[in-house]
């Protein structure tokens, strides 16, 4: 190894020495998980099983589609039950 090399070496981190990535948009789980029936959301998050099941894989962008949909769908879920 060139001295270029070993330098290079010392001053770069590899991939397992860097930090884990963090979500930048957290999720809205609050660990309810139950299903209402007839809307398809979860009592807990308002989200439905197919966003529940995507949230790893959608982007930012994607993440905050989902999180503006949550407050009208407990608005609805609470009035639903009142």
């Amino acid at each position: 190894m060139s001295e270029r090399d070993e330098t290079e070496a010392r001053e770069s981190p590899s991939k397992r020495d860097e930090a884990p990535a963090i979500d930048t948009v957290p999720s809205p789980c609050t660990k309810v998980c139950t299903m209402d029936a007839a809307t398809g959301y979860c009592v807990g998050c308002f989200r439905t099983l197919d966003e529940i099941a995507a949230w790893s894989t959608l982007d930012d962008a994607g993440k905050r589609r989902v999180l503006a949909a949550l407050p009208a769908r407990h608005a609805a879920l609470v009035k639903r039950t009142a």
